[in-house]
């Protein structure tokens, strides 16, 4: 039986986990405008639209150098492959991400060493990052988790004291910072995607890199286009990992707001605050924590649900057509995939405490304060029936 909300006669508001064919729809005809000129231009690789948002991203992220690639995973793929990371090589990361983070360390021959996150912000954290030093490390990978920067001033100074890369997986964080320090300025190389659900997204795949330095700006290109240059000369083997000239163009017109969605997703994140906390739902669900020195982009809302009911509200909430999602129900080093690197249950405790408790809301700039009290209401209405099913 599915529930409804009695006080308004018995009818529901849907709240979808994500909206995007309504985040694009006023920004329809002019992304269709800028589509249309790059038809009619005929360059779809390498154009003018691409050079102009790599400028645009550059500037936001205050780097002075940014290259287009096909993914947000080619990113991190890149980055590795341009720092000459390989066979024996070490790389410090969370377990508590998506899989391209460590993938890209994988398929160049390396080993992912995963380790344990704050359990506050889900990020990295630095004591554990230094423990886990070999002389085998070559890098490390934050990973800017739901919209909020890891502790950057004490990673790039742990880094920097044993002569390590520091590789920033921004690709949920554009438009963040620390410390008033963009997300992507921090790190030796800024990794960036822009699928359509992201706070900046394109049309399909898509994705940046940022960097200060010039001669590895100039690499990862190389390395993006075959290890080709001039045509037909390969002076390394690359990959094909160019963002089209169509995906660049409604990036363009898109990147016009971001600033003004991340402060809608900003809004919905303080009035969730506030929502729950006036149903008294803050002392039976953790509230997201926003760090010190931080400027949180809130790509996920994230709550943690105790005592394993979870799953339960979950189910309870979809059949209030209400949409969540929970980023990561199996964190990375208990994968199948990597059993061969010797985790197990156990090995990191917050990650696999996290992993069994976090739920992420609706949270896309549209969302509107009905749905937001629709979605904290329908998260009571389950604590009420929980409540009185263990009386």
């Amino acid at each position: 039986m599915k529930n409804t909300n009695p006080s308004d006669g018995g009818s529901r508001i849907r709240v979808p986990l994500l909206d995007v064919v309504n985040g694009n729809r006023p920004l329809r005809d002019e992304i269709l405008e800028a589509i249309t000129q790059v038809v009619d231009s005929g360059w779809f690789l390498h154009g003018p639209d691409c050079r102009q948002l790599e400028a645009d991203v550059a500037r936001h992220c205050d780097v002075s150098s940014a290259i287009s690639c096909a993914s947000g995973s080619d990113a991190l793929l890149l980055a590795i492959m341009a720092l000459g990371i390989g066979p024996g090589d070490e790389v410090i990361l969370p377990s508590f991400t998506f899989f391209a983070t460590a993938s890209c360390i994988w398929r160049v021959g390396a080993r992912p060493v995963f380790v344990d996150i704050d359990p506050e912000t889900y990020n990295l954290k630095p004591d554990c990052v230094e423990a886990a030093i070999t002389r085998a490390t070559r890098a490390i990978i934050p990973v800017h988790l739901f919209g909020q920067c890891a502790e950057m001033d004490r990673i790039v100074q742990i880094a920097e004291s044993h002569d390590l890369f520091v590789i920033e997986d921004a690709a949920q964080a554009i438009g963040a910072g620390y410390q008033q320090r963009p997300a992507g300025a921090w790190g030796t190389v800024g990794c960036f995607s822009f699928y359509p659900t992201k706070n900046l997204g394109g049309m399909g795949d898509g994705g940046m890199l940022t960097t200060n330095d010039s001669d590895l700006a100039d690499r990862l290109r190389l390395y993006a286009s075959h290890g080709m240059k001039p045509r037909y000369y390969h002076q390394v083997v690359g990959i094909n990992s160019r963002l089209d000239s169509m995906q660049a163009a409604a990036l363009r017109v898109k990147m016009k707001h971001l600033d003004a969605w991340n402060q809608q997703r900003g809004d919905n994140a303080a009035r969730y605050g506030q929502l729950l906390k006036q149903a008294g739902l803050d002392s039976w669900v953790t509230l997201p924590k926003v760090a010190d020195h931080q400027d949180h982009v809130w790509n996920q809302y994230t709550i943690r649900v105790p005592d394993g009911h979870r799953d339960k509200l979950r189910v309870f909430l979809a059949e209030a057509d209400i949409g969540t999602e929970i980023y990561y129900p199996v964190p990375l080093h208990l994968q199948e995939c990597f059993q061969s690197l010797g985790y197990h249950s156990g090995s990191l405790p917050e990650t696999e405490a996290a992993s069994k408790e976090v739920l992420s809301l609706p949270i896309f700039p549209e969302l509107c304060a009905a749905q937001q009290e629709a979605v904290v209401r329908a998260i009571g209405q389950y604590r009420q029936q929980s409540a009185r099913s263990a009386a």
